[in-house]
């Protein structure tokens, strides 16, 4: 054999053995010594397992605890997270666990979570995303940092916060009216609430942040939801990056495939404002969101320019969001009311007392004691239940803990707002009167406690619209109506983007023989 043709098979092998050294490295070697490195510091938690992590365990221990009948009972983390409450009880609060090859410390202490999510160094970063995540969110306000997310941040705030929140009132009041409208000729009927609340929350960030109805955003929300099943479909399937690029799998086809028909048919509703600027229709693009959007897209300083995938990207992020966080609030608020009468009256009395038979204002709803208290309980009970996924920068101290650098921390909320030691024993009762004197006094001024809508900078943008609007809805309803829970529910909490009702959640509606 010439010296020439040993080298051309000499070249192909080495970069196989390079190859195979590096992936050994990245799928065995770091992965081992990330988990020697916590262990030696008192973080335990299940073995790692060569290029799956603990993602088998995971899905049997989901399959198992979701194959069982739950009862009538808040106390649902074991049933939304059971591989995570399995493990704490193992291991101890915070645990190291394995997303593939990817280290995950879960954190349920509320100290280190402080620390965390108020990110003064800012070295605990959003973690990169998975595929399926990222076709959803792209670069929009969830996922980005540094300067692109301050930008985008400071947009977002402006729709979302002072006078543009109460401008967004009478859009709300009329999709509310619009609903309570079909209801009416229901009384004694059985209403499923979670898909009315879905229609209700599109019509309302359609209208609030796009200008537009649910009707032509009903595409967007339709091809949304099937990327949000795709992606829960595929969470704990280990996945490996570089086979992606060589075959891409037909769930992946089909989210590029939706992503695409989003991107469509945003630019159809952006289209329609640019032309009618430029016909001279209007004079500007509008002040919503997407107002907004559409002028930053088109400013030429290049410092505040959005791109056009940031465009899109960001009305992905707040059709989505803007819709899941309060159809959740709103469907788990009822629910809770219906089974306890007491609340709902006292909550109805406080609506009446303020408003008598009137629809809502800004000033109204920002006497609303007893509301808040019990909104602030339905977070705790069935608020987020997936966590705050960070990665940490650089290597660092966390509490007495030294941390590598690119290791995932996973603030854990649904650990700690069913902690009875935070709580006490009565944790998985519904007692909105914890709240009675501030949310400072329930957690016994624990800052980490509590955190439905997150902590520090990166806080939900759209708290303050989330519970503006689920406020103002629970108010039109208790004018309205008295309601109790269906004896056909089945009560089957499940982890998506928020908890949600697996089989819906069906009320039955009495009239209070009035119209508000």
């Amino acid at each position: 054999m010439s010296a020439l043709m040993k080298l051309v098979l000499l070249v192909p092998c080495c970069f196989f053995l390079l190859a195979l050294i590096k992936f050994l490295y990245d799928y065995l070697w770091t992965p081992l010594r990330i988990q020697r490195m916590l262990n030696s510091q008192g973080i335990r938690g299940p073995p790692y397992r060569f290029i799956h992590g603990n993602n088998r365990e995971v899905a049997e221990i989901r399959q198992e605890a979701s194959s069982k009948p739950l009862g009538l009972t808040h106390d649902i983390f074991p049933r939304v997270q059971p591989h995570m409450y399995t493990w704490i009880n193992r291991y101890g609060k915070n645990y190291l666990a394995w997303d593939g090859v990817r280290a995950e410390l879960v954190i349920s202490d509320t100290d280190l979570i402080r620390e965390i999510l108020k990110n003064s160094e800012n070295v605990y970063r959003k973690r990169k995303p998975t595929i399926y995540l990222s076709k959803m969110f792209g670069n929009g306000i969830v996922l980005i940092e540094g300067e692109k997310w301050a930008k985008q941040r400071k947009l977002a705030n402006h729709v979302f916060h002072g006078e543009s929140l109460k401008d967004m009132t009478s859009a709300v009041i009329a999709s509310v009216e619009t609903m309570l409208g079909k209801w009416k000729g229901q009384e004694g009927k059985e209403i499923e609430v979670f898909e009315e609340f879905k229609l209700l929350t599109s019509e309302v960030i359609s209208r609030t942040a796009f200008g537009s109805s649910y009707l032509e955003g009903e595409k967007i929300f339709a091809m949304l939801n099937k990327m949000s099943l795709i992606m829960r479909r595929n969470i704990f399937k280990t996945s490996i990056p570089f086979f992606h690029k060589l075959w891409k799998p037909a769930d992946l086809l089909e989210t590029e495939a939706l992503a695409k028909g989003i991107q469509d048919c945003v630019m159809k509703i952006v289209k329609k404002r640019e032309d009618r600027v430029a016909n001279g229709e209007a004079d500007s693009f509008g002040n919503d969101f997407l107002g907004l959007l559409v002028n930053a897209y088109h400013d030429l300083d290049e410092k505040n320019r959005l791109s056009l995938e940031e465009l899109v990207d960001e009305c992905k992020t707040f059709y989505l969001a803007g819709q899941e966080t309060v159809n959740s609030l709103l469907a788990w608020t009822v629910f809770l009311l219906a089974i306890h009468g007491d609340w709902q009256e006292k909550a109805r009395r406080e609506v009446i007392d303020i408003f008598s038979n009137q629809t809502p204002d800004s000033k109204g709803l920002a006497k609303l004691k007893i509301m808040t208290m019990i909104l602030n309980e339905t977070l705790r009970l069935y608020g987020l239940s997936n966590g705050l996924m960070r990665k940490v920068g650089r290597e660092v101290q966390l509490g007495k803990l030294v941390l590598p650098a690119n290791i995932d921390l996973l603030p854990l909320n649904v650990a700690v707002h069913h902690d009875p030691q935070l709580w006490g024993d009565d944790v998985h009762l519904f007692k909105p009167e914890r709240f009675a004197e501030g949310i400072a006094e329930a957690t016994k001024c624990n800052a980490g406690a509590f955190f439905p809508f997150g902590l520090g900078p990166r806080s939900c943008v759209g708290m303050s619209f989330a519970t503006t609007e689920t406020k103002i809805a629970l108010s039109m309803i208790l004018q309205r109506y008295s309601f109790t829970l269906s004896p056909a529910y089945v009560h089957s909490p499940v982890a998506a983007i928020t908890v949600q009702p697996k089989h819906g959640i069906q009320i039955i509606l009495e009239s209070l023989h009035y119209d508000a």
